[in-house]
């Protein structure tokens, strides 16, 4: 049975665009092809982290959104620990106020995307 994940990624600051997006696609490609299905994808964009993490104090955040079986999670975390352009890395397993929340905001952000544009 499929689950519902969300993980949320930090990548360095000193990436040029078509590196974040490759880096991206990279983490993308390992859930497509192992079986999970994206349900939703956002770029955070550059911001300060919290506190300075490998002496960088920003980072390129990033969101998927996923259904997958559980055994997949690992997969995409080793990944994560492997690949040098990450800086922190958390995934989350989502119930059903999580994913109710999720769609309300990306509802919410569809219809200010719409008065913008």
């Amino acid at each position: 049975m499929l689950k519902d994940y969300e993980t949320v990624f930090i990548l360095t600051p000193v990436l040029s665009d078509d590196q974040a997006k490759e880096a991206v696609s990279k983490f993308k490609s390992l859930l497509t092809s192992s079986g999970a299905q994206m349900v939703n994808e956002e770029n955070w964009g550059l911001k300060k982290l919290a506190y300075p993490i490998q002496k960088k104090s920003s980072g390129f955040y990033y969101l998927l959104q996923f259904k997958a079986e559980g055994t997949l999670v690992a997969d995409l975390e080793v990944a994560y620990k492997r690949d040098e352009r990450v800086l922190r890395f958390l995934t989350v397993s989502l119930d059903k106020h999580a994913l109710a929340y999720s769609i309300k905001r990306k509802s919410k952000s569809l219809n200010s995307q719409k008065v913008n544009a």
